[in-house]
């Protein structure tokens, strides 16, 4: 009998002719205006930033696979997302050793730990996040004022808190000549990606003309923040800021499209993407309105993605049930 050769692969595993260096690179794309607006607000140290963090997430990519003795998978496109969207979640101030050490927690402590691409069950980049905000918080929670068209390569730039920050800590009259439209345009503190919601959801638009991602996760997520603090901003306008200031601060917009969205951490079927999502929202929710951290996204997202084995074996058992019930009938 002749014997047949199996191709092995890993995920993610898209149904479609796009390699993975395709998907890759259309996402690293679709993160391009959001990248384009961070420089346009914050001058040339984004700009270093974004380069940097991307240099180091393809480099500690490569050390990684010569140390595994794997294929090198640097250039697939993978660790240029990483690297992006990790930049995008940091102030615009941050000094380069500490982008640094949040490439190598994405990558190596993050990624590779698991076995590479496909096997991580927690996004790289909010790992990173998150690491460099517990170790690093003062240097991870000044937020440079934004300055367009700055061409220096200063860091000492003029700081203030966050939208979310000055509503966590002072109060909602706190927030003065804030408007909705500071938060959609980006003329506002936060993380180089958080700032620049039109830019955002340009990004977005691309990934769902290509098909790479649904609106069931972000559209369960931003819903389900929406409708919560809705409901205690309807209880007490005078303490709880509106449902649209929580759409246009923080990371809410780039987590929900760009991070919620990974096709190796979130769950497979439409029912687990509706609790993935809900449950994503529910928490970021929960930690704005009362936690002792201003933002929520990033844990949110790493919270639930511990789950998406439990929701992704629930659905395959399932489906397994019922499909037996089926044979039995027959």
């Amino acid at each position: 009998m002749e014997s047949v050769k199996l191709k092995v692969s890993y995920a993610p595993f898209v149904r479609s002719s796009d390699s993975i260096e395709s998907v890759m690179y259309n996402v690293a794309l679709a993160l391009a205006p959001a990248t384009v607006m961070s420089v346009y607000l914050f001058g040339m140290y984004a700009l270093v930033l974004n380069v940097v963090a991307i240099l180091s997430c393809i480099g500690f990519e490569w050390l990684m696979d010569k140390a595994r003795k794997k294929p090198a998978s640097c250039l697939d496109g993978s660790a240029l997302v990483t690297g992006l969207l990790l930049a995008l979640n940091v102030p615009a101030n941050l000094p380069l050793w500490m982008i640094v050490v949040g490439s190598f927690i994405a990558i190596a402590a993050t990624k590779h730990v698991f076995g590479g691409l496909g096997y991580n069950i927690f996004n790289p980049a909010l790992v990173a996040r998150v690491f460099l905000l517990i170790s690093f918080p003062a240097a991870m929670t000044s937020w440079p004022v934004p300055a367009p068209f700055s061409l220096g390569l200063n860091v000492d730039m003029q700081t203030a808190a966050s939208p979310l920050g000055i509503l966590k800590t002072d109060g909602l009259e706190a927030l003065g000549s804030f408007t909705l439209m500071d938060g959609f345009y980006g003329t506002m503190n936060g993380s180089l990606g958080e700032t620049s919601a039109i830019a955002l959801l340009a990004g977005a638009a691309w990934l769902l003309y290509k098909r790479y991602i649904t609106l069931t996760i972000p559209l369960t997520l931003i819903g389900s923040v929406f409708l919560f603090t809705g409901i205690f901003f309807l209880i007490d306008p005078g303490t709880y800021a509106s449902p649209l200031f929580h759409m246009v601060t923080g990371g809410l917009i780039i987590g929900a499209f760009f991070m919620a969205t990974d096709m190796v951490t979130s769950p497979i079927s439409m029912r687990g993407q509706l609790i993935f999502g809900l449950g994503c929202g529910l928490l970021t929710a929960i930690i704005r309105l009362w936690g002792g951290y201003p933002e929520g996204v990033s844990f949110a997202i790493l919270i639930m993605n511990g789950f998406v084995p439990l929701l992704d074996r629930w659905d395959q058992n399932d489906q397994k049930a019922k499909y037996q019930k089926k044979s039995e009938k027959a």
